[in-house]
């Protein structure tokens, strides 16, 4: 049987919160976890979750993650609870404390889950910030690592806004040891901090930041790509839609990458705009297969916090 550790940090608010060791550690779960070979019983503990951002995937996904792990999920919604009616998270965060085992939070501010870690005696777990989307880049690298087995000769080109799932792509690639390639159109480049962060963590780090999206795909090995709006920017949509024009991930643009390249995307899609339909449902797609590993890699870290 596959004996793991507890990871080194209580909380998981960033790509960064975990070693590589830790990080592989996680997809070795992972991989058990999919294949039916462990099963781990965390008596009835309770995952809480706090949404303050619609979902499907993290939402669905943490939950059955939790209930495989014999654990129960506590759905708190900030419409039908008193966050919503503006209870500070110094109270909320002490309280439910008492309550769940784990919260997973998906909000706006970073600063939020920061306030949340300040006052809960719980594991904190970023579930989506503007800033950063760490379990999301998990379920990436561990289908990149089902496809290619190690990070050693990947290169990861992310075609679009850098928003948060590129920056948590970008520390992830600094950890595992991938190149990582951001194409986007001018002004829509990744945060200058998290940049800074992943060369101070690897200084060898390969990260190309360009606007040349056909030279970004050259020999890439992964094609990835998000919505050009993310939730919270609908006033931006139709100036964002005009300034991404041309960075759609098509058969054209697959056919510049390596051969054996696969395309990936944290869905939800908008066919026809930042990918196709074509290339959605194509053979070299592993669309639904990351979004299958969301579970996996959730019920790993879960597993990880919580023994």
């Amino acid at each position: 049987m596959f004996k793991f550790s507890k990871l080194t940090r209580s909380n998981y608010l960033s790509s960064l919160d975990t070693t590589k060791e830790e990080l592989l550690q996680i997809f070795k779960l992972a991989k058990l976890f999919k294949s039916n070979s462990l099963s781990i019983d965390l008596k009835n503990k309770v995952l809480g979750l706090i949404f303050d951002k619609s979902s499907t995937r993290t939402r669905v996904s943490f939950q059955v993650a939790m209930s495989r792990l014999g654990g129960t999920t506590i759905d708190l919604n900030p419409l039908t609870s008193q966050i919503g009616r503006g209870e500070t998270i110094k109270d909320t965060a002490r309280v439910l404390s008492k309550y769940c085992d784990v919260l997973a939070i998906r909000t706006f501010n970073q600063s939020t889950l920061e306030e949340y870690t300040k006052w809960s005696s719980k594991p904190i777990i970023n579930a989506l910030t503007d800033l950063e989307h760490p379990c999301q880049a998990l379920a990436d690298f561990f289908t990149i690592q089902e496809e290619f087995t190690n990070f050693d000769d990947v290169v990861l080109t992310f075609i679009g806004d850098g928003n948060n799932v590129a920056n948590s792509i970008i520390l992830c690639g600094a950890l595992c040891g991938a190149e990582i390639r951001i194409a986007c159109p001018p002004g829509y480049e990744p945060d200058s901090l998290i940049i800074e962060r992943a060369k101070e963590i690897n200084h060898n780090f390969s990260l190309v930041i360009t606007n040349d999206i056909n030279d970004a795909v050259i020999n890439a090995n992964v094609l990835y790509t998000d919505v050009w709006s993310s939730m919270g920017e609908e006033n931006l949509k139709e100036n964002k839609d005009k300034d991404f024009e041309g960075f759609t991930i098509d058969s054209e643009l697959l056919n510049k990458a390596d051969k054996t390249a696969i395309v990936l995307h944290c869905l939800p899609a908008y066919r026809g705009k930042e990918i196709t339909d074509e290339i959605i449902d194509h053979d070299r797609s592993r669309i639904f297969q990351q979004a299958e590993n969301r579970m996996h890699v959730q019920q790993a870290l879960l597993a990880c916090l919580l023994q």
